[in-house]
């Protein structure tokens, strides 16, 4: 397996990675994560597919990109792939085409060829997709020692319009699943949170799929506001200092839920993720040390896995941490970085949702506010 990075800006490739010596006209797989003004452009994806013109290209837009322990806006950081034995497929579909994510799901990994399957990462829409919907099709049609991790599309701070696509120009509404196949492949994963939880745990008592209205049989909007209490008048923005911290059930950690909006005349509060009725919740609010530290834990977790460093390691962090700590924001990459030192290259986005298990080799999960990291390598 080799590898090789390069970071496009403004028409042209304005730094490269390549000390493997890579011929780029043999790269089977090039990952691509990007500004939603960027990726969208039919002359960004022929640029690409030019300078890499056998490999399969799967883009994502981001709501910032990771380039080495960089995080920087409006580019496109691609990391291309070479593997010696490792096969890889494809499948794409439009959220449009379906009557409910669930199914989309289902279908998206039913579309790849079942054997040998190791690892599925999928890059999805982040407006349209329900995620939590999408994930638990995925787990309904995945074999059981397969990995599933991956993203959801981010648009900066803009939450507007994501783009997704595969060999094509990215569009809106679509979901991509790149499968890869062979004895030879190592993949491990990671994903921890690093937020504090406070006060009482307490019982979702009324909930519609993403959207809470009651907690232990009280008004949600109307406790949340009482546990923000200063920060209640700059909602819906301070919502992303206090998340929730929700524990589906008594096997599993906690998962976190980021606010996307409140709803005063009807008295809800709109979430990234499903906030099942009858689920445990905590509020949490953020310390940022901490979640520099679980940027390592994510690290050390896909160290313990396969004992050994993974040549590549796909990051995927939350747009809520960017925006939290703007002015320490790499110092979650570097952590990550001195964990697998040299030897691993890094790439990755800011997404509007995280797709791991919360266990080792577990059914996947949606989740918000994590650093997220997929390890890749290939045993000779």
């Amino acid at each position: 397996m080799k590898i090789a990075s390069t970071l496009y800006k403004d028409n042209s490739f304005i730094m490269e990675k390549n000390e493997e010596s890579i011929n780029f006209n043999e790269v089977q797989l090039v990952l691509g994560f990007g500004s939603s003004t960027l990726v969208s452009q039919e002359k960004s994806f022929q640029d690409i597919k030019n300078r890499f013109p056998n490999a399969e290209i799967a883009l994502c837009s981001s709501a910032g990109e990771i380039y080495e322990t960089e995080v920087i806006d409006d580019t496109i950081s691609l990391v291309a792939i070479q593997f010696q034995s490792t096969k890889i497929k494809t499948s794409e579909i439009s959220i449009d085409d379906f009557d409910s994510s669930y199914e989309a799901g289902k279908i998206l990994i039913n579309n790849l060829p079942q054997k040998d399957l190791k690892l599925v990462f999928v890059l999805s829409d982040g407006g349209q997709v329900n995620g939590s919907e999408l994930v638990k099709g995925m787990n309904f049609s995945k074999s059981q020692n397969v990995l599933i991790t991956g993203g959801l599309a981010g648009d900066g701070a803009n939450f507007e319009k994501t783009f997704v696509g595969v060999n094509q120009v990215p569009q809106t509404g679509k979901i991509i699943a790149i499968g890869f196949y062979g004895e030879n492949l190592l993949v491990s994963h990671g994903s921890f949170g690093g937020w504090e939880s406070f006060g009482l745990e307490r019982t979702v008592t009324k909930a519609e799929s993403n959207i809470l209205f009651e907690i232990d049989n009280k008004n949600a909007l109307a406790l949340y506001k009482t546990y923000l209490g200063k920060f209640a008048d700059e909602l819906p923005s301070s919502a992303l200092l206090f998340p929730l911290s929700v524990k589906l059930d008594d096997d599993n950690r906690p998962i976190v839920r980021t606010i996307l909006s409140i709803d005063n005349e009807n008295q809800s509060i709109t979430f990234a993720g499903d906030i099942p009725k009858g689920s445990k919740i905590r509020f949490m609010k953020a310390n940022i040390d901490r979640l520099i530290d679980a940027a390592s834990d994510a690290a050390n977790s896909c160290l313990e896995m396969e004992k050994s460093k993974p040549k590549l390691a796909i990051l995927i962090s939350c747009v809520g941490r960017k925006l939290i700590m703007p002015n320490r924001i790499e110092e979650e990459i570097e952590a990550i970085s001195e964990i697998f030192g040299t030897g691993t290259m890094l790439s990755g986005f800011y997404s509007y949702g995280e797709i791991s298990p919360l266990n080792p080799l577990a059914n996947c999960e949606l989740q918000n506010q994590t650093m997220t990291i997929t390890g890749i390598n290939e045993i000779i």
